[in-house]
């Protein structure tokens, strides 16, 4: 019989037998890109899985940057030329902040992000309340059709209408819950003031934000049991927390490489890097070689949850100025957007900090000469352009830091 703690036997199966099977996917990745999509046609320059014999050759492959979509997809949309199946055999096609496109096809639990919500405690039957957006992003549907591959189903709750999806959890009693921490947090907070019952969310998978131990504490203590992923819309999961809290465990459809950031060579086992990811189950979107940003490093050994694959420490910081701020990317590219509409900005910063958990950033600015005060209007166009909130402050001519840095982010985390 199989153990219920587990969602398949891939997760405990001999690090030996793992390291076999998932090279042989690899392989096959790299010859179906290399075939079928015109961008990997042409980087791979007629590269075939075979080729790859080890993974030293496989470092020499190019390295593809997320920070580098936006742009690619601008020259040759919709995907860049990334793509590997014909229109007809995709399901959705999805926006990002950049803006970058991901698309998905019609396979079951298209992100894998099952077997994360399996580990937070999900089974057949629950009903999970899912906050995560349903517009245009795809952090909705991809807790929702993991939930559906479990069996569980799915209250499309989306972000914001506090109170509504209150009075749902009140009359419905979901078991779990998908979406950022800070909004959990939100709704067993507030749903207590207003004598409505929440007690039901018992287990949730988050992400999009950062969980730091503060907050983590903050809603266990208010009687749900939190775990959180780490992935991305293009990648899917690419590694998970167990109930163990010991690193994250990657995910069984991934490999994952810790490279020296600005480059594609791999670091020393336990060193910090940059998270570079290959999928081995997307035929859609197979992105070979491809850097998050991210800095992560490996843990030695694996999980005491008895699941055997790689561990990582989980999300460590950016490797350029690339920010997530309220569970959205904020880039370097986004603020001087900002700043080419309005004529009046000499210069700019976005300061992005957090306070009891909350997120905030404030964009300050030079001004060329003296004026009307154009801060609301720019506040405007960093909504617009961010898809975040943030105020404007002008400061004095030659205030901020000649260090290069268009956003710093300045929060830490107790």
């Amino acid at each position: 019989m199989a153990d219920n703690r587990f969602y398949d036997a891939l997760e405990t199966r001999d690090p030996a037998e793992r390291q076999a099977a998932q090279w042989a996917a690899l392989q096959a990745q790299i010859s179906h890109a290399a075939a079928n999509s015109a961008y990997f046609g042409e980087i791979l320059a007629g590269v075939t899985g075979a080729d790859i014999k080890s993974a030293a050759d496989f470092a020499k492959l190019p390295v593809t940057r997320k920070s580098d979509l936006a742009a690619r997809q601008k020259a040759k949309p919709p995907f860049g030329g990334l793509e590997a199946v014909a229109r007809a055999k995709l399901k959705h096609v999805f926006q990002s902040p950049g803006p970058i496109y991901e698309p998905d096809g019609y396979d079951r639990d298209h992100w894998r992000f099952a077997r994360a919500m399996w580990a937070a405690g999900l089974r057949p039957g629950d009903l999970v309340l899912n906050c995560f957006s349903y517009h245009l992003t795809p952090a909705g549907m991809l807790v929702e059709s993991a939930a559906h591959a479990i069996g569980c189903p799915v209250i499309p709750g989306g972000v914001g209408n506090t109170e509504l999806q209150l009075q749902a959890v009140n009359d419905l009693k979901p078991d779990a819950y998908g979406g950022t921490p800070s909004f959990l947090r939100i709704l067993l907070q507030k749903g207590r003031e207003m004598g409505l019952d929440v007690s039901s969310l018992k287990k949730a998978l988050v992400g999009g934000e950062a969980l730091p131990p503060s907050l983590r504490k903050e809603i266990n203590d208010l009687g749900c049991f939190v775990l959180q992923n780490y992935g991305t819309a293009d990648l899917g999961l690419v590694a998970y927390e167990s109930p163990a809290m010991e690193g994250m465990i990657l995910d069984e459809g991934v490999w994952v490489e810790i490279v020296r950031p600005g480059t594609g060579d791999p670091v020393a086992p336990g060193e910090v890097g940059e998270v570079v990811v290959t999928t081995l189950t997307n035929k859609e979107y197979p992105l070979i070689r491809f850097a998050t940003g991210d800095l992560s490093a490996v843990l030695a050994g694996t999980s005491p949850c008895g699941r055997t694959n790689t561990r990582i420490k989980g999300w460590m910081g950016r490797a350029d100025q690339t920010t997530k701020v309220k569970g959205m990317f904020v880039t370097p590219g986004q603020i001087a957007q900002v700043v080419a509409r309005h004529a009046e900005i000499a210069k700019a910063r976005l300061e992005v900090t957090s306070t009891n958990n909350t997120d905030a950033m404030v964009l300050k600015i030079e001004l060329r000469g003296s004026g009307a005060d154009i801060t609301a209007a720019i506040a405007e166009t960093l909504q617009a352009v961010c898809k975040v909130r943030g105020s404007v402050e002008a400061v004095g001519a030659g205030s901020l830091p000649n260090d290069g840095k268009v956003i710093a982010d300045l929060r830490t985390y107790q």
